[in-house]
């Protein structure tokens, strides 16, 4: 019956329109995939002892890329009457109004129809994390209209990877995921909001809130200091996985890398300019490939 329901919408979708299909999902800008793929990719890696079954990866790198299609699809469909505003959105497809919203609804049923063959291949225990990890990915869109901190609930869906990867492969949750978990929250929020940081003019001119503005409102031009206390609670979690898991000097030195790139984005961000905390944000891929490479050096150690 699925299978069925993928060829009918992928049949009703019109090929002239793939390329704007392609933007939608930003296919083009593989940045948030990729922020959402390291912390999946540390916890595959961690609950595998450093040795993660192929199968299983790949099916956890689909599901990334499925899942932040959607959420894109989804912003898309929610920010439709507020995009065409924004000098950063309003080129976007549906924007633009070269896809229309029933081609976005079609795509995005195409795209959660796949996620959930893909969460057919896993556990029913995994299957039941998946479903508040779908639940929030696809609400996140419409959080920036009721609360000022929509890139907490970013963070929160961008992280159910890790206690998802950790249960298929091991059966549990253990501590450890909880470390990743709410470091992955806090890292999420640090770099969406810088993120948001370069759109809070913008977000100021059509009533949207973020956690950039939130923080302006707390400490005024002081506000990266948020970020900073942010980033200490994350190092300190870093440190407090790598004693937990008695980890050795490769780990010690990617938790000095990663504290090196977070004072270099604080130096990017304190300014205010618009385009140097876009490159922060961006940088932040950085520190995801960092951490993941620690853990490939501090395994492969452990290995030999």
């Amino acid at each position: 019956m699925f299978i069925s329901l993928i060829v009918v919408e992928f049949t009703m979708l019109t090929y002239k329109h793939i390329p704007d299909y392609l933007k939608l999902i930003r296919f083009d800008k593989p940045i948030g995939t990729l922020l959402l793929l390291w912390p999946t990719v540390w916890a595959v890696w961690i609950a595998s002892d450093g040795t993660p079954d192929l199968g299983i990866l790949i099916i956890f790198v689909l599901g990334v890329f499925i899942m932040r299609s959607a959420g894109c699809i989804m912003n898309d469909i929610a920010d439709k009457d507020f995009d065409p505003h924004v000098e950063r959105t309003k080129d976007r497809p549906l924007a633009a109004r070269r896809v229309t919203v029933k081609e976005a609804y079609q795509l995005l049923l195409l795209f959660v129809v796949v996620a959930f063959l893909l969460a057919l291949m896993l556990s029913w225990q995994t299957i039941l994390l998946s479903i508040p990890a779908l639940i929030l990915a696809l609400s996140y869109p419409f959080a920036k209209r009721y609360h000022s901190l929509p890139q907490a609930h970013l963070g929160i869906a961008f992280s159910f990877g890790i206690p998802m990867a950790f249960m298929q492969i091991t059966g549990s949750v253990p501590l450890e995921a909880w470390l990743i978990f709410t470091m992955n929250i806090l890292w999420t929020l640090a770099y969406d909001t810088e993120y948001a940081m370069s759109d809070r003019e913008d977000d100021k001119s059509i009533n949207i809130k973020s956690s950039a503005l939130l923080f302006e409102r707390l400490l005024g031009s002081h506000d990266y200091f948020i970020i900073i206390g942010m980033q200490v609670v994350i190092i300190t979690l870093l440190i407090t996985l790598g004693i937990y898991l008695h980890f050795s000097w490769p780990w010690w030195c990617t938790v000095a890398v990663v504290a090196g790139l977070f004072i270099h984005h604080i130096n990017m961000i304190k300014d205010h300019d618009r385009l140097r905390c876009f490159q922060a944000f961006l940088h932040n891929n950085w520190v995801g490939a960092a951490i993941f490479l620690g853990l490939v050096a501090q395994y492969a150690l452990n290995a030999g």
